[in-house]
């Protein structure tokens, strides 16, 4: 409780996928909550804010490459650090 690094400001969109142009290493050493539609959800891939959209996994479904392939639901989003 003693961590006296304050933590970046959150970006507009974020990503967890490494290989994205979105992903921000540096936001990921602390923990990132995400709520959408007023609900906390703990399966998003990557958000946006300004466009109101986040991606989550559909089912156990898998692309040519093994990784889970994404939907993209629109609604509020918001991000804030636990």
């Amino acid at each position: 409780m003693n961590d006296t690094t304050k933590p970046p400001s959150l970006p507009d969109r974020l990503s967890i996928d490494p290989r994205s142009p979105y992903h921000i290493a540096a936001v990921f050493e602390h923990e990132v909550g995400i709520k959408f539609n007023d609900k906390e959800r703990l399966d998003v891939e990557e958000y946006c804010i300004s466009e109101g959209w986040i991606k989550v996994a559909a089912g156990k479904a898998l692309d040519r490459k093994g990784k889970p392939l994404m939907i993209k639901v629109k609604g509020k989003v918001e991000a804030f650090y636990r």
